[in-house]
């Protein structure tokens, strides 16, 4: 199995999936929901409406 994922998983709240995953390669911040047979993910914005970013440790 390769080692080296794009994404990672940095936050988990609930027994339903709220999860915020990171793109490790450019750093922007995504939120999935999932809930039933339902789920979803987008890019997480922050208060200024901007795609909120990680910087990258290389």
């Amino acid at each position: 199995m390769n080692e080296n994922k794009r994404f990672e998983r940095i936050y988990k709240q609930g027994m339903g999936t709220m999860e915020i995953w990171v793109d490790k390669e450019t750093g922007v911040n995504y939120l999935y929901h999932n809930g039933g047979y339902g789920g979803g993910l987008t890019v997480l914005l922050g208060k200024d409406g901007k795609p909120v970013v990680t910087p990258i440790e290389k």
